[in-house]
């Protein structure tokens, strides 16, 4: 099978670890460890998030004052090679020494039009006190959003609409390569009014990159790796129950959150519905069990209704 798994921010830092490179290294090992038992015999793509250490880089920008901080498709361009060297060496000490592996920059277009531009909702780079964040926002064009008792700069979160390297990227897998691209939803890009591609100040939603890639390469199975094993209603709660198959239309209707579980759900759902093919939301030291049929939630148009676990 061709598979595509989009690993989640957890497996790169878990919540509350201080963003070192021992453990960025140590949490991707934990996870290559996992997607090293799905090799034999399948395809695979890896993407993967970036918030946190594109993150990093927006702290140390604003602590070096002398230059202008570097903008978000550069800062996303560095992130996509770290990790992706990180996942190579990581997953190459594990399985044999032939298999290659491909980092590939990844240039997504997004529309300038896109509805998302004019209603910034994803917050990026350090906390601000409310004077702090509307003086920069005067000085440089931010929009900026409440965070808690602070505030933060936000950006666009725009729609991918294609993906520059698909082709590179369908080669190399057809050599047997493991290719790691999109990551961070890949770098936000769009065509100026000369037809010029230039980058974008704007994050596009890893998830949905990856259902995009996943359809474009004409995978077999989307995996969206997460730190729960299934997507839940009323989750937290005694009532909780895990979702074990279900139609796009069914779990669409049951509205999960924008910040968490929804943009995976959304990403589920339009792989489905565009391919025919079968989307897994789930946790990734479950993947083996996942790629059998046995685990996660399973997205697909091929059953109707909704069943739990």
């Amino acid at each position: 099978m061709r598979i595509v798994v989009a690993l989640g921010g957890n497996a790169l830092l878990r919540r509350g670890e201080p963003m070192t490179a021992d453990n960025q290294r140590a949490n991707i090992r934990i996870a290559t460890e996992q997607i090293a038992k799905i090799h034999p015999g399948n395809q695979l793509v890896i993407a993967h998030g970036n918030g946190p250490q594109v993150g990093l880089l927006s702290l140390q920008a604003a602590a070096y004052t002398s230059v202008s901080p570097y903008p978000l498709d550069v800062l996303g361009a560095e992130t996509e090679g770290m990790i992706g060297y990180i996942i190579e060496q990581e997953l190459g000490n594990l399985l044999d020494f032939e298999v290659p592996f491909a980092t590939l920059l990844t240039q997504v277009e997004v529309d300038a039009n896109d509805p998302a531009f004019q209603k910034p909702s994803k917050p990026i780079g350090p906390v601000y006190s409310k004077a702090e964040a509307e003086k920069l926002a005067a000085e440089k064009g931010w929009a900026i959003a409440p965070d808690g008792d602070k505030f933060r700069r936000v950006v666009a979160s725009p729609k991918p609409k294609r993906i520059f390297e698909i082709r590179p990227i369908k080669w190399l897998l057809e050599k047997g390569s493991i290719v790691i691209c999109a990551g961070g939803g890949g770098i936000p890009t769009m065509y100026d009014e000369h037809r010029r591609l230039q980058g974008v100040e704007a994050v596009i939603d890893k998830d949905l990159c990856s259902a995009l890639l996943a359809e474009q390469l004409e995978s077999d199975l989307l995996v969206i790796a997460t730190d729960v094993n299934a997507a839940y209603i009323d989750y937290g709660k005694p009532t909780q129950k895990g979702i074990a198959q279900a139609h796009p239309d069914e779990l669409e209707r049951l509205g999960f959150a924008a910040g968490s579980m929804g943009p995976k759900v959304q990403a589920a759902c339009e792989f489905a519905r565009h391919t025919g093919k079968v989307a897994v939301i789930g946790s990734l030291s479950d993947i083996e069990a996942i790629v059998q049929g046995k685990a996660g939630t399973r997205v697909s148009t091929a059953t109707p209704g909704i069943s739990y676990r």
